[in-house]
Parts: structure tokens; C-alpha cells; sequence
């Protein structure tokens, strides 16, 4: 089970001073986890929750990979929520991708972002803020499959980035990783 002062100490490792949003998504992230009695909880709306996020990098190193999400009609990264199971806060964004993408991981990963955000609200769910948690991983092979969760999955490269609408969020931590690769 993901352990909330474990979390915070990742999240306080990092620093770059040249985004600010990331930063100051990081003292949100960590403001939740010091005053949350259930930060990892879905159901938990105020303030909202953590979620975990993958930036898969194709096997070249390159490409980037992205899922038309079903429920907001948009090229997203792939992630989600933590469950139980986790073990680390690392496998959530992990189990998310897999399950979203098919993609086959490497096994090391890297802490590389943190990005807070609203979502909308939907059935018994109101508006709410994820506290995304984002962490980098890299494809063994360029071969994906497409959930129930998404219209499309594609491999994105940077010069596609405006084509399929990517965030500033994700397009600055991708700088950040090609930066330390």
C-alpha cells in the first residue's frame, strides 16, 4: 500500500525552477499529503486526490505516448488512480499505463513532474481537483492496444505536439526528460 510520507519525500526531491506551474503543483501535492487523512482516496473530492500519470517514451527515445481519452474527448497521457495494490506510487502510473496502452515497460522509472488540475464532475462525482503525480517510463517495443477507456492510442512526436493538442504541462516535462536523457 502507497505510503503517504513516502510520497512526500518524492515529491519534495523535486525542483525545477524553470516551471513554475510543476512547482507549484508540488506545494499542492504537498499540502494534501500533510493534511489529507485520505489522499489516495478516489472518493475523497475536497480538495481531490493523487493520481499517477505515464510519459512513455517510445522505444527510439523520442515519440511520446498518448491515449484519446473517451470521457473528456482529448489526447491525454495515460493514468489514473492509485489503488490498493499499489505498492509504490511508481506501480499506479505503471498499472495505469498497461492497462490503458498495452505498452510494454522497461522496468526503472523516474519521478518528473507534478501537474494539479480540475476534472469534471460526472454521475456522483463533482468537480474535483487530481493531484497528478508524473513519472516517466520507456517502451520495449512500439506495440499498443486500445482500452475501453480510450478511442486511440498513438505515438506522438515532438513536432506533432500541436496537432494532437498537447498540454504545456506535458510538453515542458517532456523538455525536462529529453534534458536528463
Amino acid at each position: 500500500m502507497v505510503d503517504a510520507a513516502t510520497v512526500s519525500a518524492l515529491v519534495r526531491m523535486f525542483d525545477d525552477a524553470t516551471d513554475g506551474q510543476a512547482m507549484k503543483s508540488v506545494e499542492l501535492i504537498l499540502h494534501l499529503l500533510e493534511c489529507s487523512p485520505a489522499p489516495f482516496s478516489r472518493d475523497q473530492f475536497t480538495p481531490g486526490h493523487i493520481t499517477c500519470t505515464g510519459m512513455v517514451l517510445a522505444p527510439d527515445g523520442e515519440r511520446l505516448l498518448l491515449v484519446h481519452h473517451r470521457r473528456l474527448n482529448r489526447w491525454l497521457l495515460p493514468g489514473g488512480h492509485v489503488e490498493p495494490e499499489d505498492a509504490v506510487i511508481a506501480d499506479a502510473a505503471r498499472r495505469e499505463v498497461v492497462e490503458e496502452t498495452g505498452a510494454v515497460l522497461a522496468p526503472e522509472s523516474g519521478f518528473i513532474g507534478a501537474d494539479v488540475h480540475g476534472i469534471p464532475g460526472k454521475k456522483h462525482e463533482p468537480y474535483h481537483l487530481h493531484h497528478d503525480l508524473l513519472f516517466r517510463f520507456r517502451a520495449t517495443a512500439d506495440t499498443l492496444q486500445v482500452s475501453e477507456e480510450s478511442h486511440a492510442v498513438a505515438w506522438c512526436a515532438p513536432e506533432e505536439f500541436d496537432h494532437y493538442d498537447v498540454p504545456g504541462n506535458v510538453r515542458r516535462a517532456y523538455a525536462r526528460v529529453k534534458r536528463l536523457t
